[in-house]
């Protein structure tokens, strides 16, 4: 039985990857994107100065992280969609009628979603590095686990969201509308320091702040928290909605 959950986690992951790599074409816009920030922000702004950020940093160099984060979020809350087209197809009742529980379905999608989630990040960090960002090497392994923590977040989150509806284009409003305001108050445009009171209260309650600061900390220095405390605050949230998605799928009716 033990290995019939492993197959069925490591089939439920290779599904997900395969159909990253068939939809070129939501691969190619979840990477321009984020691309599109960095070129027109990024160098736009290379020459405004942010009392802020260190002399010797750029705005593109404060940037870039925030629109690595971007590229993972919006890839791994997006993996609640391929949920829906199972349940209107007939895929996931077929799935959930197999010998196997459905925590190792919920496992198995969730590490596919993480893992095309990741490879989009990559690619941003490499476009990153080529528009000259001064990114430390040797911080990359800890950004890694930042952004595998936030892509578990956003994908215990689209499951939750996915299972409780119907709609395809109704789960994608709700996202965009979750999704924006808190990527917004990340500071993943802007820093922490140089916002009035009340509305620092706003980027300090958004849980994207802390990984956005912890990326941004990893790879370029300007952490706003401790490091400690963005790693842990994201490993809690990531722990508690995976579980909240994996409860609310497991319930669902197919």
């Amino acid at each position: 039985m033990r290995f019939l959950e492993l197959q069925a986690i490591y089939i439920m992951w290779l599904r997900q990857l395969k159909g990253f790599v068939r939809a070129r074409s939501r691969l190619i816009a979840n990477i321009i994107q984020p691309f599109f920030f960095l070129a027109f922000l990024g160098i736009g702004f290379s020459t405004a100065k942010f009392a802020t950020i260190p002399i010797n940093y750029s705005y593109l160099d404060f940037l870039a992280p925030g629109m690595i984060v971007m590229s993972v979020l919006f890839s791994s809350m997006f993996a609640g969609v391929s949920v829906l087209w199972d349940k209107q197809f007939g895929f996931l009742q077929e799935v959930l009628v197999a010998p196997v529980s459905r925590l190792s379905i919920v496992i198995g999608r969730t590490l596919g979603g993480s893992t095309t989630a990741l490879i989009q990040g990559f690619v941003v960090l490499f476009a990153s590095l080529v528009l000259g960002v001064k990114i430390s090497l040797s911080g990359v392994f800890l950004a890694v686990i930042f952004l595998v923590l936030l892509s578990f977040f956003a994908v215990g989150f689209g499951l939750a969201v996915a299972s409780k509806m119907e709609d395809i284009h109704g789960f994608q409003l709700i996202m965009n509308l979750v999704i924006f305001p808190l990527f917004f108050l990340s500071s993943a445009f802007f820093p922490i320091e140089g916002l009035p009171s009340q509305f620092k209260m706003l980027v300090y309650l958004d849980p994207l702040t802390y990984g956005v600061d912890g990326v941004r900390g990893s790879l370029v220095g300007m952490n706003y928290f401790f490091l400690q405390l963005d790693l842990l605050v994201c490993l809690v949230l990531a722990v508690a909605v995976l579980l909240v998605g994996a409860y609310f799928f497991k319930k669902s009716e197919v």
